[in-house]
């Protein structure tokens, strides 16, 4: 029921002025145009993410980017139907989905690699957007033992999302 809700949230994604405003506000200049590069389905889902954290009582700069941007490496290339259709091989063939991943940008299993890979991918977006290395270290892992709650507060919150 969880993917089916994400599916119906992706395809209805619309992200409000003040939602734009709030990444603005939280985001260094050069991650704030990353993130308005984004799909809408991403950034809805990021500002989604950061809510949830916000909600639980989590204000740390850095983690918020890192809710905004966790997803940035997907892309425009990373469509609906590759998205699932990864996930329906990914939960019956996982190793099939691997073979069919692909690093070369003109194959047809790139939006696979990048499905796969978004977490690396998106990391080093932010730290090219000018994001602080600790923020891409929330979106790719592994973070400082002070920086692990946080961390798992940011997964909680992007699987709950």
């Amino acid at each position: 029921m969880h993917r089916v809700a994400q599916l119906v949230a992706h395809v209805r994604a619309r992200v409000t002025p003040d939602q734009e405003a709030f990444a603005s506000s939280v985001l260094p200049a050069g991650a704030t145009r990353l993130f308005a590069a984004m799909p809408v389905a991403d950034r809805r889902h990021g500002l989604e993410v950061a809510r949830r954290l916000l909600a639980a009582g989590y204000d740390d700069p850095e983690l918020l980017s890192a809710a905004l941007l966790h997803d940035a490496g997907k892309g425009h290339r990373l469509r609906l139907w590759h998205r699932v259709a990864a996930v329906l091989i990914q939960a019956v063939a996982p190793r099939m989905l691997t073979r069919m991943a692909s690093p070369d940008p003109a194959s047809a299993g790139y939006p696979f690699h990048l499905y796969l890979e978004h977490g690396p991918i998106s990391a080093d977006a932010a730290l090219a957007a000018g994001c602080s290395p600790r923020t891409a270290g929330f979106i790719r892992g592994p973070v400082s033992e002070a920086d692990a709650p946080l961390a798992a507060a940011l997964h909680a919150a992007d699987r709950a999302s």
